[in-house]
C-alpha cells in the first residue's frame, strides 16, 4: 500500500498520511483548519515489516483503509526522555 505524507506548516512535527495523493476530502475540516497549509514530503510503501520513525506501519495502514488518512502528532514532552533536567547546566 502506498501512502502520501504531508507536513503541517502550522504545527511542528505533525504529519498527515493519505491513501490518495492530494485527496484531503477524507480529512475532517476541523483537523484541516488546525493543521493549516500542508506540504507534500514523501511517498512511502507501507509494506509489512516496514519501520517508520514514529508509530507503526500497521496502524497507519489500518487508518488509511478505515478513514483514508492517518494523523501523526509529535511525541509528548512527557514521553521524551531528553526533556528531563539532567543537571548538566553550569
Amino acid at each position: 500500500m502506498q501512502a502520501y505524507v504531508y507536513k503541517s506548516l502550522r504545527k511542528a512535527d505533525t504529519y498527515v498520511f493519505l491513501a490518495e495523493r492530494d485527496d484531503f476530502t477524507r480529512v475532517p475540516e476541523p483537523v484541516r483548519l488546525q493543521l493549516g497549509s500542508l506540504q507534500f514530503v514523501l511517498e512511502v510503501a507501507l509494506t509489512p515489516g516496514r519501520k517508520l520513525a514514529l508509530g507503526s506501519a500497521d496502524a497507519v495502514r489500518e487508518n488509511l483503509v478505515a478513514r483514508g488518512f492517518h494523523l501523526q502528532l509529535p511525541p509528548s514532552i512527557a514521553a521524551d526522555p531528553m526533556s528531563d533536567d539532567w543537571g548538566t547546566d553550569a
